[in-house]
């Protein structure tokens, strides 16, 4: 392990001769770069009162891309050396072929520092790291009797990344990333339940490890499994549903947040294609895409193309203002990037993502939402979910709710399932809270088979006529 700056054109790669390479590479390109990265991570899982796994992961190469049109040429390469680059040279420039291309503007520069660059795994450590999850196991185990299982994960990660660009431009970022998730599993009468918490940001693990942060993680993290613990099975059928505020924001960023990316809207893949400017949810629903909230999970300083992040407006009073754009869907849409093309590694070609998306805050009272509901679910906590990008119907599963009848908050279901798309779900909120809340920093993407870090965010909202699938009548 090597604590040495990441300054891959001077101890790796002569800047100039990665210039004349990636020139030659472009020639009759429209766009390109060469992405060059390292990246070092750590994670200390606890299982049973005992570490179960211990790793170090470190990786560093780079990608060159040659774009055209629709068409992009990628070659990427654990090595990094003008031998190498040459190699990746020749083989992205076949998708682009010669002359024609006239270079795209390049992104503005920006000196914005949404996080630190220090190392977020050298905070502590790997025997202080150990007692802290020994520690955090015992309290767990000594908070409730029926607490029988504890796990933890402490992981941080430090990614370095520079960008050359043909004009002779050079962006760099330094990203760090830190997160504890608890879970416990609780028992009684022989019927056991899981809870778990967790969260963090692009910061140090300091913070991560005192325990004023992890023990507040656990008493949740078994509130949680306590209410699982005498919940009953959820009911089926078309009801109102009201939505907690903060990490149930996952449901908007699946069901709505992917349809606003702009690579599906070009291809009319879509369902919220050819609607730009049409009123697409409720008055009253603001949604935004922003790369640039100090310290989030999914805040970039710039993304994987150089672009500065931005504060994307994308629905505005219930109308579609905007779509998530990297460099290549921009230009081919006749608008301007958004900071949003990212990639999971160098041996990844970029792509519009999300960063941090969530919906702004209305004017109703969060408890008076609740008491508003007739017959229907409060749900407080998500799990896992599916959606279909091209129709936006999706299904997810509550990890805690509760039925509520004539305003009142009855018992904890379990086992409900929310389904529907995600159009009519954005016309369907009928009341939006005072209380937008951001996630505690534990959201991860998958598009295309790739994964990055997101955040997510809403304020309590109230939909109607979503199915809920459940166990019950």
């Amino acid at each position: 392990m090597t604590d040495a700056p990441f300054r891959p054109f001077d101890t790796k790669l002569d800047e100039q001769a990665a210039l004349g390479v990636l020139r030659h590479a472009l020639s009759g390109a429209e766009d390109g770069e060469l992405y060059l990265e390292r990246k070092r991570s750590e994670a200390i899982v606890l299982d049973d009162g005992r570490i179960k796994t211990a790793s170090y992961d470190a990786s560093e190469g780079f990608g060159l891309r040659a774009v055209k049109g629709e068409v992009a040429g990628y070659a990427h390469s654990t090595e990094i050396s003008e031998k190498a680059l040459k190699r990746a040279a020749e083989t992205a420039r076949l998708a682009v072929g010669d002359g024609g291309g006239v270079l795209a503007p390049a992104p503005k520069g920006t000196n914005a520092r949404l996080y630190t660059d220090a190392d977020p795994m050298a905070d502590a450590s790997f025997a202080a790291k150990i007692d802290v999850l020994k520690e955090l196991d015992a309290y767990a185990r000594a908070m409730d009797r029926r607490v029988v299982q504890v796990s933890a994960t402490i992981s941080a990660g430090l990614q370095e990344v520079e960008i050359l660009r043909p004009e002779g431009l050079r962006l760099a970022d330094i990203r760090p990333m830190a997160r504890l998730n608890v879970a416990v599993i609780v028992e009684e009468n022989g019927r056991r339940e899981q809870g778990g918490m967790g969260g963090g940001g692009r910061y140090g693990l300091a913070r991560l490890l005192e325990p004023g942060h992890w023990k507040p993680l656990l008493h949740e993290a078994l509130r949680i499994a306590l209410v699982n613990l005498g919940a009953q099975p959820a009911p089926a059928g078309g009801l109102d549903v009201v939505l907690g505020p903060g990490w149930p924001g996952i449901l908007l960023h699946e069901a709505i947040g992917h349809g606003l990316e702009g690579d599906f809207n070009r291809k009319k893949t879509s369902a919220f294609a050819g609607l730009m400017g049409q009123m697409i949810a409720a008055p009253g629903v603001t949604v935004l895409d922003d790369g640039t909230l100090p310290d989030r999970r999914g805040s970039i300083s710039i993304d994987d193309e150089g672009t500065p992040s931005a504060r994307n407006v994308l629905i505005e009073d219930g109308r579609l203002v905007g779509y998530m754009q990297d460099r290549q869907n921009a230009r081919l849409m006749g608008v301007a990037p958004t900071g949003n093309g990212r990639r999971e590694s160098f041996a990844h070609i970029p792509m519009p993502r999300m960063t941090n998306t969530y919906m702004l805050g209305g004017t109703d009272d969060p408890a008076g939402i609740v008491a508003s509901l007739k017959d229907g679910i409060w749900a407080v906590g998500f799990g896992g979910g599916q959606v279909d990008i091209t129709n936006g119907k999706f299904v997810f599963s509550c990890t805690e709710a509760y039925r509520v009848r004539n305003g009142k908050v009855g018992e904890a279901v379990k086992g409900a399932t929310l389904i529907g798309d995600g159009a009519t779900a954005l016309k369907g909120i009928r009341a939006i809270g005072n209380d937008m809340a951001l996630d505690p920093g534990i959201g991860n993407c998958g598009k295309a088979g790739q994964w990055v870090p997101v955040g997510v965010g809403q304020p309590t909202l109230l939909i109607g006529g979503l199915t809920v699938g459940g166990q019950g009548g």
